[in-house]
């Protein structure tokens, strides 16, 4: 199950229990009662979010509420919140929301502090690695370590560190990288090495250092100050099936020709980009910065404009063929501005390590805890060496009803442990010392008991973290209860989709259409040009070959099934076969673009039914729609549902 966030938010009625105005019950379903500060909390935090005004009403509202509640209802009454796939998607969200709660306090200054500056700039180095183990004997280690002393005395007498690299680093591919790391900035690698890469200086050999990989050095060649994050509109020819790199670049060169004589950049990525997110407005992305994109060679094509309004070159990427418009450059992020993001990050990097012992600290500090120092010895004889191969199985033993440690009042048991490594060797990486093995588990354990209990105990202690997850838990269900009962049911039910298209015909038809060919220029004179050729009976290879060359795009010719409204046809687009009139979008005639528009009509296409296999996805939705009214009938039915109007009014 996936349980997207903009699926939730379709359901759009949430309840929580806070903010309280009154405890007075305001409707009761089948006699469980429902307060008005639930229903209050609900109607002012969704306000904004309903689009259709007349529900704004808070009686209307009510009866939307009510629904929200019966499915709710439902839901628990079908077991939904028993289901394997509810247990995982709720746990999950409810272990990254109490997070929030469990780490902030935390997280201390100095970390966030050093996480700012360090995201303020990237590194440039090439690193050697001799690999070694976490738990490898200390022969091993000690081999290891031999080794990698002996390449940085060679690195700190001035031998050459890439030649260094590709002869002894155990990285793959050394050979041919030189151990090459290319630009970085913090968070981008483990916390210890990033340290040391951030503490050498430029031109320096690191000291040696060990992370979970083995023993480390590292050369810093550059530091440079992150690019500041840039908002970019652009043009782009998809790299879609079916078009040869001759005619992508032809297409994408015959635009920036048109972009260079002087005409709008927004008006052509409307009237040609096919990047169908951003054509609409003008070609403009979203804010971002060095590595947020998915395409190198984007970023760094953007990140080389200097001043807003100027516009690259064309050039490809995995995703097509583009150019770049930069529109703005933003100041970088205050430390404050920084901080969410800062915090969300710390917490799932190395550093949170540090926080982790705090956390631990503070959670047996406040509810107490109490371990058994015998369990460690008692299991490192209890669990045979077959766990190193990870095949260890459970067996009985009559200490296994030990108390292994308790948090609060809460107990766990050996048991409780023993059973976790059997399912945590399944999952583990190869250990080559049991008691290594044994000590991890153990830590391992711990931690995860020390976190349930404090998340079992947040919603009875935090008013805000029980509104939300609780606005969670019913979204969730709700999502549940509509995939059963009316999403697959739909899709399953062929006979019952087909009848209610034929009832409903008259809803699915397609618009006036024309088979036709769309000539587009910057200037009348030009679109003149094109509708005498036109009218001639040239074709659109002909037109573009008389007046375009190969340094002017003065005409782009478009051929196709065009239903009325498309973007391509002028917005007052007059039907009928033939060569048209030119659209002039100084006349307001055309206004998706700022081109002057000629349009040969081959063929008008009628408006007639759409068949259903060409609007299934609509009709599938109507029904789904359909089915829901139907149902929430049979729910009210199902459940008395009492109103006090007086305590609403």
């Amino acid at each position: 199950m996936n349980f997207r966030s903009s699926v939730f938010y379709l359901f759009i009625f949430f309840t929580s229990f806070g903010f309280s105005q009154t405890n007075k019950t305001l409707l009761t379903i089948d006699g469980e009662g429902v307060t008005v500060k639930e229903f209050l909390r609900v109607y002012n935090k969704n306000l904004d979010m309903v689009q259709d005004e007349s529900q704004k009403n808070i009686d209307t509202y009510l009866d939307l509420f009510i629904n929200y509640k019966l499915k709710i209802k439902e839901a628990y009454a079908q077991g939904l919140d028993k289901e394997p796939a509810f247990v995982k998607e709720f746990s999950g969200y409810q272990k990254q929301l109490s997070e929030n709660y469990l780490f902030n306090q935390e997280i201390t200054e100095a970390l966030i502090k050093e996480a700012y500056e360090r995201m303020q700039i990237e590194i440039n180095a090439n690193h050697i690695l001799i690999r070694v183990t976490e738990d490898a004997t200390p022969k091993d280690t000690l081999v290891a370590y031999n080794k990698i002393k002996e390449i940085w005395l060679k690195a700190k007498s001035g031998e050459d560190f890439e030649t260094l690299a590709k002869t002894y680093s155990e990285e793959p591919k050394a050979d041919e990288t030189a151990g090459s790391l290319g630009y970085f900035k913090g968070f981008s690698m483990v916390y210890p090495f990033e340290n040391m890469a951030y503490k050498t200086p430029v031109g320096q050999v690191s000291d040696i250092l060990k992370t979970r990989y083995g023993y480390h050095i590292l050369k810093v060649n550059e530091r440079r100050d992150v690019p500041n994050e840039v908002t970019v509109a652009h043009i782009m020819i998809s790299n879609r099936d079916g078009i040869s790199d001759e005619e992508g670049n032809s297409r994408i060169q015959d635009i920036y020709k048109k972009v260079k004589q002087g005409e709008d950049f927004g008006a052509l990525a409307i009237q040609f980009s096919e990047d169908s997110g951003t054509a609409k407005n003008e070609g403009k992305l979203a804010r971002f910065g060095s590595g947020r994109l998915n395409s190198k060679i984007f970023e760094e094509t953007a990140f080389a404009l200097k001043n807003p309004g100027d516009i690259s070159v064309p050039f490809k990427s995995s995703y097509g063929w583009h150019i770049i418009k930069l529109l703005e450059r933003h100041p970088k992020e205050t430390l404050e501005e920084a901080r969410p993001e800062l915090l969300n990050k710390i917490k799932n990097n190395d550093r949170s390590k540090k926080v982790i012992a705090n956390v631990n600290h503070r959670i047996k500090e406040k509810y107490g805890f109490q371990r058994n120092e015998k369990a460690l010895p008692f299991f490192q004889n209890f669990v045979t060496d077959s766990v190193l191969k990870r095949n260890w199985e459970y067996v009985e033993h009559p200490e296994l009803k030990n108390t292994l440690f308790t948090i609060g009042n809460k107990k766990h048991t050996f048991d409780e442990f023993a059973k976790y490594i059997v399912e945590r060797q399944k999952k583990s990486r190869i250990y080559l010392e049991k008691e290594t093995l044994l000590t991890a588990y153990y830590k391992e354990f711990e931690e995860e008991k020390l976190k349930q209990f404090f998340i079992n105990n947040l919603e009875n202690e935090n008013e805000e973290y029980a509104a939300t997850i609780s606005e969670y838990r019913n979204g969730l269900l709700i999502y549940e209860l509509m995939q059963k009962n009316i999403w697959e049911a739909s899709k399953k039910d062929s006979i019952g989709l087909a009848t209610f298209f034929k009832n409903n015909k008259e809803n699915y038809k397609w618009n006036t259409r024309v088979k036709a060919n769309i000539g587009a220029a910057a200037s009348m004179a030009i679109a003149k040009q094109i509708q005498d050729l036109l009218q001639q009976g040239k074709t659109n290879e002909e037109i573009k070959a008389a007046l375009n060359t190969d340094d002017v795009v003065n005409a782009i010719m478009t051929t196709g099934v065009f239903e009325i409204g498309h973007p391509l046809l002028p917005a007052s687009f007059e039907i009928k076969k033939g060569v048209s009139k030119i659209y002039d979008p100084i006349e307001n005639e055309n206004t998706k673009s700022g081109q002057f528009i000629v349009v040969d009509v081959q063929e008008v296409i009628p408006a007639s039914p759409k068949n259903l296999g060409e609007v299934k996805g609509k009709v599938i939705g109507d029904y789904q729609n359909y089915l829901e009214e139907e149902w929430m009938k049979e729910l009210r039915k199902k459940y008395v549902v009492k109103v006090n109007k007086k305590v609403l009014k």
